[in-house]
């Protein structure tokens, strides 16, 4: 069975948001099915992807992409994704339902199948949960209340804040213009965090750490977007004309990708460690 995922991004180079992805999942020749089309105001995807491999997959490789998440509840209102989750604990039915297969009002009611939930039930399995917003700020106290009102799933293993077996994800999107914040959000999700994006990478490179930069040194995380719209993989050969400080190869050879001679004889200025690009 095919599990739902959101994909929630980094809301900066929005741009190359879909650029990137598709490149990404082309790349891997990696099957997907969108449950709602990317919407560029949206900092999120939700899709279908045939096993949890395919999306740790894209996530090393994305800098876009900040988490993953198996989808247990998408609902317009908090109260309409705890009814969900309620019944989604009943849901034996092995896939998702919708509004025409369930006796509950609710315009948005997807249930995901219990088996998602069980999977985390085992009392050997520790947890936690974590609540993010998108565009409003929770005071500890907020967070707090907003997890308590998830006690009724029936998770039995301990809480552990600190390196917990099972991380579960509360999520709340109240747009994205911080000038006009709304008192209740647009879109509330609930579910297990899988995996993280390559974030890291942007300050694993940043231009802070080189040996040498020019006035037109490209940064980190657009050198590593690009190097992933060129869907570049291990030992592919990138050749640079304007090679610069060198900014691209850097991001290329992350990858895996190998320079070529005549691109590295443009260099005239301090190398920055090329040999991470097989040189």
């Amino acid at each position: 069975m095919w599990r739902r995922y959101l994909l929630w991004f980094a809301h900066e180079h929005i741009d190359f948001r879909h650029a990137e992805m598709q490149s990404i999942i082309s790349m891997l020749d990696i099957p997907v099915k969108y449950i709602e089309e990317p919407n560029i105001n949206k900092p999120y995807w939700i899709v279908e992807l045939p096993t949890e491999d395919h999306v740790k997959k894209i996530a090393n490789r994305s800098v876009l992409l900040k988490s993953c998440i198996e989808l247990w509840s998408h609902a317009k209102t908090e109260t309409e994704l705890h009814e969900n989750l309620k019944q989604a604990v009943k849901n034996t039915s092995g896939k998702w339902l919708t509004i025409k297969d369930l006796d509950v009002i609710g315009s948005h009611s997807q249930v995901c199948p219990s088996e998602q939930i069980e999977a985390c039930c085992d009392l050997k399995k520790s947890f936690k949960v974590d609540v993010e917003t998108f565009c409003k700020h929770f005071t500890m106290k907020e967070k707090v209340h907003k997890i308590e009102n998830f006690s009724y799933l029936p998770l039995k293993g301990p809480v552990k804040l600190k390196n917990p077996d099972i991380i579960l994800s509360y999520f709340e999107f109240y747009g994205v213009d911080p000038n006009n914040v709304p008192d209740q959000p647009y879109d509330v999700f609930f579910g297990r965090w899988v995996t993280d994006g390559q974030r890291d990478l942007i300050q694993h490179h940043s231009l802070k750490r080189r040996h040498f930069i020019g006035n037109t040194s490209m940064d980190a995380q657009l050198s590593l977007i690009m190097a992933n719209q060129a869907q570049i993989t291990s030992g592919d050969i990138v050749l640079d004309p304007f090679v610069g400080s060198g900014s691209l190869l850097v991001a290329a050879g992350h990858f895996g990708g190998k320079h070529t001679k005549k691109c590295m004889d443009y260099v005239s200025v301090k190398p920055y460690h090329y040999n991470q690009l097989g040189g």
